[in-house]
């Protein structure tokens, strides 16, 4: 193979990487449609904010991608348990560890820390997805024996298609909403019985 057709064959892949990426995110997005209309949660895709570098007249601008400090998606379930996920493709048989930036981990490891839902939604080439969950990712190394993790190793986080083609990337969570709800229940229901028992006091 020539240099000119290898040459040729990786911008086709690559082009081919970001057409499969692109479609990636717009299964996330519909997915995040369908979760808002059930009225499970309220997800939303972080705009990519943008530096203008050349004013061109007219109207018109040369710019640049920002390198973001957000999360790819952020939102919140019924309930208000908050959501933060990156999503990720691969067309290789494992997804590297550090395609998650050191701005984006930042952020993901500050929403885990505040008890947020905080993972990594994966493509493997279109065809397999995985939500990989925070405390995992960061972990690779500790795990694996690797910074990367293949499908594999990925497949207790599987996710699957339901209903009219939908990425159900937040089942189960709502298992953890429920039980975050309840916890705090229960921390009213015990305040307000302290609460009462002072003023009993205070009366008697």
């Amino acid at each position: 193979m020539t240099k000119t057709e290898k040459a040729l064959r990786m911008r086709h892949q690559n082009q081919l990487n970001r057409h499969l990426g692109a479609d990636f995110e717009e299964l996330i997005g519909a997915a995040c449609e369908y979760y808002r209309g059930r009225g499970v949660a309220d997800i939303e895709k972080t705009p990519e904010e943008m530096k203008p570098i050349k004013n061109m007249g007219s109207g018109r601008f040369v710019a640049v991608y920002v390198k973001k400090a957000q999360a790819d998606f952020k939102g919140f379930l019924r309930g208000g348990l908050a959501v933060n996920f990156e999503a990720k493709h691969t067309s290789t048989p494992r997804m590297e560890q550090d395609r998650v930036t050191p701005e984006q981990a930042d952020r993901l490891e500050r929403a885990f820390r505040y008890g947020a839902a905080a993972f990594v939604v994966c493509s493997f080439s279109g065809k397999d997805f995985f939500r990989v969950p925070w405390e995992v990712w960061r972990n690779m190394k500790a795990r694996y024996g690797h910074k990367y993790i293949t499908i594999q190793e990925a497949e207790p986080f599987r996710i699957t298609f339901g209903g009219p083609g939908v990425l159900l990337f937040l089942e189960g969570l709502e298992e953890k909403n429920n039980g975050v709800q309840k916890e705090e229940a229960g921390k009213d229901e015990r305040r307000g019985t302290a609460s009462g028992a002072r003023q009993d006091d205070c009366l008697g």
